[in-house]
């Protein structure tokens, strides 16, 4: 895959992933992309060495959900 790929699968996932948080959560566009790109989920999203991109966005989703219970993230924006 070149980076060009790279990029667009992680485009899509975090697309996927910010529309599970919003319906999870009941958070609008803005909260669910701020969690998700300032979470260490996300940092390994697009880390291409991780490989992530190449999962599914509820593979994804599971792992940030199981990183806000670990670090006690609540559904109210920090």
């Amino acid at each position: 895959m070149n980076n060009q790929d790279i990029q667009f699968c992680i485009e899509s996932v975090s697309n996927e992933v910010t529309l599970m948080l919003m319906k999870e959560y009941g958070w609008d566009i803005r909260e669910a992309m701020d969690k998700f790109l300032l979470s260490d989920t996300y940092r390994k999203l697009e880390n291409p060495q991780t490989g992530l991109y190449f999962q599914s966005p509820v593979y994804v989703y599971e792992m940030l959900t199981e990183e806000f219970s670990k670090n006690k993230v609540t559904p109210e924006l920090s």
